[in-house]
């Protein structure tokens, strides 16, 4: 039953990340600049998350060790994030909605396929199968008749 939940949630998560695209979309049109359109998402989310740490932490009575972690840490998934923000920003008035998803979805895959061969930050070793190379190659494939055909 949990693995079901889990795997909602992750459709959930990626849903989300198509209706995104298009309010970043529409508030880069209003406000004319795709850069302060995704600056105004990452400072929006910053806060919420700010909010929600500080609730989850003070009713687990848990501390931050912010010392842990090395300094790159802090910084790598932030700018890793506004490329993401700003290119589906730039890109969805140009390709829509199902293509834009289509060509990140591809994109996550094959950079999932390397973390997992490569053992990326610890994560565990996986094997590039024939399987995972057919699956990859079908993604693009479907990607590309999603956006031109």
């Amino acid at each position: 039953m949990a693995a079901v939940l889990w795997a909602l949630l992750g459709v959930m998560a990626g849903a989300f990340v198509a209706i995104q695209a298009p309010i970043n979309a529409e508030l880069a049109r209003g406000l004319g600049s795709p850069l302060a359109a995704a600056a105004i998402s990452f400072l929006a989310g910053a806060i919420v998350l700010g909010v929600v740490t500080f609730i989850v932490t003070r009713t687990q009575g848990t501390s931050i060790t912010w010392r842990e972690p090395q300094a790159w840490l802090f910084v790598a998934g932030g700018l890793l994030g506004t490329v993401y923000v700003t290119t589906s920003i730039l890109l969805i008035p140009r390709i829509g909605a199902a293509a834009l998803i289509a060509f990140l979805i591809t994109g996550q895959l094959i950079a999932g396929m390397v973390i997992d061969r490569v053992g990326f930050l610890g994560v565990a070793v996986r094997e590039i199968s024939l399987g995972r190379l057919a699956g990859a190659g079908l993604l693009i494939v479907g990607a590309v008749m999603v956006r031109y055909l």
